[in-house]
């Protein structure tokens, strides 16, 4: 089969590997129909986050189980399902707190030596703890399972971040990062009953969809100008709950200058760069809480999809661009020039 693999930073290539194939009797093989290149994949793309030359990448995908191993009891060849970013046992005691990202027989999409979701097939390990069935008629909607397919990482994600936020009914929200990730957190906000939300950032064609998705305001400036711009708009308090969907020192310490003394940060931007952007002496004296992590999106998918199938929400617009397999390399170099929010991918 063909997938995508990165030979060193900036070299990706879609190249022949080996077809998957039952490995463990509680595997399946999965059919792709669509993938995509999510912001995380940027930081193997640029050359900071290490990987072997030749190493599979992508972990965002559904599609169709091609073959069942002999132990599966939740899934039948036919059936159409979506993957969340880890897969997990979904059997262990972490799993069955929620937190399906600490199972230790899980792992990550692109790993040494599994295969990624930016390819023609996977093999997904324990997949009775790891997919999740849709409905097979979606398969004909194209509209429908490019929505679908936020559920397997940025939707769950942004979901995460507002959990962590602890946005509720009524309450001011602002929104670190105008990828798609921060998008879909201003979603998520939204539907957990946000009144206001502040979206930051200056792409128009992003902010855009953050007033699509709810955002009531969007702040341009950054830095110490955002902190002024957020506290100006919110009578010189900050908001009760933000979200942290960057991950640099820069964004970590505006989201801590924008949060209300007794708020809440939701943070679920993959860490980089030198520093946290943390002074626990100004989080202690304002009592600011920090909370989130890899979100545990397998725990989020059977919330969100009922919302996903009936159009309630819809997170498709965050997906700007559309390529084949062979167009997985110009992808990431348009999402790496920020001339592409988030590319979808159509094996």
């Amino acid at each position: 089969m063909r997938a995508t693999v990165i030979h060193a930073p900036h070299d990706i290539r879609v190249q022949e590997v080996p077809d998957p194939s039952i490995q463990q009797p509680t595997d399946v093989v999965l059919r792709v129909l669509r993938a995509c290149i999510c912001g995380s994949d940027l930081w193997a793309y640029r050359g900071e986050s290490a990987r072997q030359p030749g190493q599979r990448i992508g972990h965002e995908f559904l599609g169709i189980v091609e073959e069942a191993g002999s132990e599966v009891a939740g899934f039948a060849v036919g059936d159409l399902v979506v993957a969340p970013f880890v897969w997990s046992d979904g059997t262990c005691a972490y799993c069955a707190e929620g937190l399906t990202t600490s199972c230790p027989q899980g792992g990550f999409w692109g790993s040494v030596g599994s295969d990624g979701g930016q390819g023609e097939a996977v093999r997904v390990p324990y997949a009775d703890g790891t997919l999740v069935k849709l409905p097979a008629a979606a398969a004909a909607d194209d509209h429908l399972l490019t929505a679908l397919l936020a559920l397997s990482d940025v939707l769950g994600t942004g979901h995460h971040a507002a959990v962590g936020a602890g946005v509720r009914p009524g309450s001011t929200v602002a929104v670190v990062g105008d990828g798609a990730v921060g998008l879909c957190g201003v979603m998520a906000a939204k539907r957990l009953g946000a009144e206001r939300i502040i979206a930051l950032g200056r792409h128009q064609v992003r902010t855009d969809i953050a007033r699509t998705f709810g955002a009531t305001d969007v702040v341009a400036e950054r830095g110490e100008a955002a902190v002024e711009a957020v506290r100006e708009l919110l009578g010189g308090e900050g908001a009760h709950a933000v979200i942290e969907a960057v991950g640099t020192e820069q964004s970590m310490r505006t989201a801590v200058g924008i949060t209300r003394d007794g708020g809440s940060i939701g943070y679920v931007g993959v860490p980089h760069g030198s520093g946290t952007g943390l002074d626990l002496g100004v989080m202690f004296d304002r009592n600011i809480a920090l909370r989130g992590g890899v979100a545990p999106v397998r725990t989020y998918i059977p919330e969100l999809l009922p919302d996903v199938l009936s159009g309630t929400i819809d997170p498709s617009p965050v997906f700007d661009l559309t390529v084949g397999l062979d167009g997985v390399p110009v992808g990431y170099k348009a999402m790496d020039d920020r001339t592409a929010l988030k590319v979808l991918i159509k094996p």
